[in-house]
């Protein structure tokens, strides 16, 4: 089979790979239909996550039709189309159990990370996947969804709406501010809607993600790089805040542009990976009773978001601006590093 190969640091390469093979009763092997490129995966590309070693399939994203399932799979057969979880659970062990599959004990060995997929294993931009841990890392999708809205609920919309919206613990009536209108910051202003805030401020730089922002049900845009950008965030507040601020870039600016706008006994959701420490002014912060959250993605919502996807309530196909076939993928990988210039938000790769 083919498979997107990362070489090293800026060094990839679309080539022929063993096809993968079941390993654990457990396992199912998945025709890949369709995949997405990540922002992590470009910072693996970058050199910027060590742990992944030159060799590995990238990708922890997609969807597929199952073609081998291990003797111990017993509700998943062959021929199945399934989305792809970009978390592997094994369900049993104590985090699985308290509802933290990203911290997953499982008996691969793999340190207690859920996310194995691309980092750890073989991941998902390739013609064929094993998927370890199947029954509890794959969801069979239902009639009348299509590709584009079922690959992004492999990861980017349950990491908006677990690590954003339930973390920051939106409630209705809310004043909420995402920082940063890219994929997942605009996965968390869309299923904020679900709770009922009485304004969702989109923040961004870039103005055609603030426009597609509108489209996503943010109530309000602002342009941070204009000087009385937060003085214009303040005074949809009335001076007092936001109850809960969203930060979904992962840089040291744009955490404490989120403190800064998050008013007395809010909350400040990080969703953004960062790759650098970030200044925490825990002298000026302790007297205002704010909760500063972050994680990674359990996908524990991936079914109940798949259902209101499914009823048309989350209009997620907005997210796919670009698609490209397979062999396409190292054009794909071109638009996606460079999204501000193909005005990208994300792109489907499909058979």
């Amino acid at each position: 089979m083919k498979a997107l190969v990362y070489g090293g640091p800026g060094q990839k390469s679309w080539t022929e790979v063993p096809d993968p093979v079941i390993q654990h009763p457990t396992d199912v092997i998945v025709k890949m239909q369709a995949t997405t490129i990540c922002g992590t995966d470009l910072h693996i590309l970058k050199g910027d996550v060590p742990e992944v070693t030159a060799g590995r399939i990238l990708g922890h994203e997609g969807i597929g039709v199952i073609t081998e399932v291990g003797s111990g799979v017993t509700q998943l057969g062959v021929g199945d189309r399934v989305i792809l979880s970009c978390v592997s659970a094994c369900g049993m062990c104590s985090n699985c159990r308290i509802g933290l599959r990203s911290h997953c004990l499982d008996p691969e060995g793999m340190a207690g990370i859920g996310w194995i997929f691309g980092y750890m294993i073989d991941g998902t931009q390739a013609e064929y996947v094993r998927v370890p841990f199947a029954e509890n890392s794959v969801y069979p999708i239902p009639e009348g969804v299509s590709d584009a809205e079922a690959v992004l609920l492999s990861d980017i919309l349950p990491t908006g709406f677990e690590i954003g919206v339930q973390y920051g613990q939106v409630k209705p009536g809310d004043v909420v501010a995402v920082v940063g209108a890219g994929p997942v910051g605009l996965s968390a202003v869309m299923t904020a809607q679900l709770y009922g805030p009485s304004r969702v401020i989109a923040i961004d730089l870039d103005d055609a993600r603030l426009a597609r922002a509108k489209g996503f049900g943010a109530s309000d845009t602002v342009n941070s790089g204009q000087a009385d950008w937060k003085q214009q965030v303040l005074a949809l507040t009335d001076g007092a805040g936001v109850d809960v601020a969203i930060e979904a870039v992962g840089t040291p600016h744009t955490f404490t542009m989120a403190v800064d706008l998050v008013r007395p006994g809010g909350h400040v959701a990080n969703i953004g990976v960062h790759g650098k420490p970030v200044e925490l002014a825990l002298n000026e912060l302790w007297i205002r009773n704010i909760d500063i959250s972050m994680g990674l993605v359990n996908t524990d919502t991936l079914g109940m978001l798949l259902k209101l996807v499914a009823q048309h309530r989350l209009p997620v196909d907005k997210f796919v601006t670009h698609r490209f076939t397979f062999d396409n993928i190292l054009e794909a990988y071109d638009v996606f590093g460079n999204a501000a210039e193909h005005d990208a938000l994300k792109v489907l790769i499909h058979q």
